[in-house]
């Protein structure tokens, strides 16, 4: 057979397969799979960085009841209990200033504040209506540190728990007159809160606190007649605030 009929031939078995190829099976196409959208995470606020800021709040829940010890010239004659109450309460005034680190949703850091207002009591003593007496609050100064979680972008609740110094009076009355005694004290604080973003420099917070101040004896008199009462200025002391980022 001659080469260029070969050819021919070949070139002719080629086409003719391709021409029935063309008309046979034809591999079924898949619709393509939806895929679900992911919702992306609503991001977290910075908290991070220092703040200052104000509060207005309300002193209850004291827990003073009044007693004497009797001395003269030094030696103990006798003892009244349960006399009256001196369960402090009152509107107060704060100013705090504090820094905030966070971690993932953990935000943490120190706070110092200082507090004043009217708080304070007043009881007769026994029997007597001129004998009184009364418990006041001059200032309050105290260190707490705040560990909180962001449960919204923009929400901060959180815990606390610090020191507390106290400037106080207490004052003993009778016909005889006044004789009122300062003293300071020192203690522990134990709170909770809310605090929430109004806009990345501006918070609004709620605060409820308890204060232990531990108990201080107290003596009026003199060295031939006296007395010794023991004031024990524990409250709580619920607040509402503004802080201010920077």
């Amino acid at each position: 057979m001659r080469p260029t009929r070969f050819a021919a031939l070949c070139a002719l078995g080629v086409l003719t397969a391709s021409r029935a190829l063309a008309g046979g099976y034809a591999a079924p196409v898949s619709d393509p799979v939806a895929v679900a959208p992911v919702a992306a995470a609503d991001p977290v606020d910075d908290w991070t960085g220092g703040y200052a800021g104000g509060s207005l709040g309300y002193a209850f829940g004291g827990n003073d009841s009044v007693g004497f010890d009797l001395y003269n010239n030094g030696d103990l004659i006798g003892r009244d209990d349960a006399l009256g109450r001196a369960d402090i309460k009152g509107p107060t005034v704060a100013f705090q200033a504090g820094y905030r680190w966070q971690r993932g949703n953990w935000v943490f850091g120190p706070e110092l504040w200082i507090e004043g207002g009217s708080v304070d009591a007043t009881d007769t003593l026994g029997a007597d209506p001129g004998a009184r007496i009364e418990s006041a609050v001059n200032y309050l100064v105290g260190v707490q540190a705040k560990t909180g979680y962001v449960v919204t972008p923009r929400t901060l609740v959180y815990a606390a728990a610090g020191a507390v110094y106290g400037d106080l009076d207490y004052s003993l009355s009778d016909a005889a007159g006044t004789e009122t005694v300062t003293y300071d004290t020192t203690g522990y604080s134990l709170g909770l809160g809310v605090e929430r973003k109004v806009r990345d420099n501006l918070s609004l917070f709620a605060e409820w606190q308890y204060r232990n101040l531990g108990e201080t004896d107290i003596e009026a008199g003199d060295e031939a007649d006296s007395v010794l009462t023991r004031a024990t200025p524990e409250h709580q002391d619920l607040r509402l605030g503004v802080n201010f980022s920077f």
